[in-house]
């Protein structure tokens, strides 16, 4: 496999071999920084506590030979030599568990500023510093960095002086000791980082490739592709996304081939028709006025028929993108019923239908007063067209028991629409089977202008139809409330 400086793979990888080099890193410097001044102020603490018990056995428990024991198994324990002297300057009492190392042996050497076989120059040094006091100095016969802590004890009638020393040297080898497992822990932490990283490097990309490999088939238009996102929250939700926009694009892509073929077939046949009364007007009817007239009408009879196609198709896209601006205001739902039954009056009575409308005075409601408006009138027209002469349709609106929803219906006694063609006849220019031809006052887009006007004002709609007894398109509205912008 070529390796993808840009991948994921190699990212996360890289991001937790430098985080792992830089976490070792950083210990090793604390590590190596802080080890020598911590065990230092640790020795001396220790020091200083065993110079503590050697009091307490020494002096305070009256020097018996059992507390004289303990105080010297102190020494044995802690690696150290104790002297004490009284204010003379002479050695009262020692432990040694250092041997030739201890600084307080006649002939010792070191780089201390005072001789630490001189009595009276400790004595000197605890007084001038206050009572208490720590060196850090070389023992130069051993080579060995020392600690020397020193106190001054006040009796009642006398003064003791007494040092503790210690040698250093074991702090070498420990850091000694850690520089070697530093190494060896380096190289176990990156390779664990290493490995960790390539696992769940993997586990990122394997659905991140494999939903690129399926994005191009989507590229392709291939609609057959499917999306897995793996076990990450994020991508399986980056899946389920893009397995909904596939579902979404190809519906989309089977209504704009539903449209062209729609569309070319509602553009073909007037065209036709105009190409053909056109040929007839200069073949036939040039000189016959009334036959010329009557092609004519029909000329412009589908040139219209192509205009209103043409602005419905506008009207519907201008609605489904979201593009449109509701006017929202409160109207009254009454004065629009009749103002559209007042429009349809000529074909109500060529009809020989009779229109009922049951609503009460000022009964208001709020929307887009002139979307509503054309929903009305649309729903209207369906009933007049498919209710034979002397059927009743009737327009009713009324509160419903929540008292903020207004349902507006519109019944008609027409031949219904089957069970099955009902969820369609909202679709895009998807037409029931009771229209078996091409009106030439309708363009097939009222319906799906009607949904879209709807779903912009989120409202609920439907129809209720049985075959042979007529049907109920209806939609609801909210009650009155103050006007805000859409």
């Amino acid at each position: 496999m070529k390796l993808d400086r840009h991948g994921i793979r190699f990212s996360i990888w890289l991001f937790f071999f430098l985080f792992a080099i830089g976490v070792v890193l950083l210990l090793g410097i604390l590590q190596f920084s802080l080890v020598k001044p911590y065990y230092r102020n640790n020795k001396i603490q220790v020091v200083k506590e065993v110079g503590d018990q050697i009091q307490e056995y020494v002096i305070n428990e009256n020097g018996n030979s059992a507390a004289i024991n303990r105080a010297f198994q102190v020494a044995v324990d802690n690696n150290v030599c104790v002297a004490m002297y009284n204010s003379a300057g002479a050695m009262i009492y020692s432990a040694d568990s250092i041997g030739g190392g201890c600084v307080f042996h006649p002939g010792a050497e070191t780089d201390s500023p005072v001789d630490t076989t001189n009595g009276s120059e400790l004595r000197q040094l605890i007084d001038s510093s206050g009572g208490e006091t720590s060196l850090n100095f070389v023992n130069e016969r051993t080579g060995q960095d020392m600690v020397l802590y020193g106190k001054r004890i006040s009796l009642n009638l006398a003064r003791l002086y007494l040092f503790v020393n210690s040698p250093l040297e074991p702090v070498d080898s420990i850091v000694n000791f850690f520089g070697r497992q530093y190494v060896l822990f380096t190289l176990i932490v990156i390779i664990l980082a290493s490995i960790v990283s390539l696992i769940i490097s993997s586990l990122l990309s394997r659905p991140i490739v494999r939903m690129s490999t399926e994005a191009g088939k989507l590229a392709g238009a291939d609609y057959s592709c499917h999306f897995e996102g793996g076990e990450f929250t994020e991508t399986a939700e980056l899946a389920a996304s893009l397995n909904d926009a596939t579902q979404r694009l190809s519906k989309i892509d089977e209504l704009r081939k539903d449209l062209i073929a729609n569309v070319s077939h509602d553009i073909k046949t007037p065209l036709t028709s105009i190409r053909a009364y056109a040929e007839m007007i200069r073949d036939i009817s040039g000189d016959k006025p009334e036959k010329r007239e009557e092609h004519l009408n029909v000329i412009i009879s589908e040139a219209d028929y192509l205009d209103h196609l043409v602005v419905d198709m506008s009207e519907l896209s201008k609605l489904q993108s979201g593009a449109y601006v509701l006017n929202y205001s409160n109207f009254d739902i009454g004065g629009v019923i009749r103002e559209v039954v007042r429009l349809f009056a000529v074909m109500i009575d060529e009809g020989h239908l009779h229109v009922h409308i049951e609503c009460p005075q000022d009964l208001v409601v709020y929307g887009d007063k002139t979307k509503i408006t054309e929903v009305i009138y649309n729903f209207l027209s369906n009933a007049v067209k498919h209710s034979p002469q002397d059927k009743n349709i009737t327009i009713r609106a009324f509160m419903k028991e929540d008292e903020e929803t207004v349902r507006v219906e519109v019944e008609d006694e027409g031949e219904g629409i089957p069970e099955d063609q009902i969820p369609l006849i909202w679709d895009r220019y998807q037409k029931s089977s009771r229209s078996f031809s091409r009106s030439m006052s309708s363009t097939g887009l009222g319906l799906s202008i009607v949904k879209a006007i709807l779903d912009s004002h989120h409202a609920e709609y439907g129809v209720r139809s049985v075959v042979g007894e007529g049907s109920v398109f209806w939609f609801e509205l909210t009650s009155p409330k103050e006007e805000m912008e859409s």
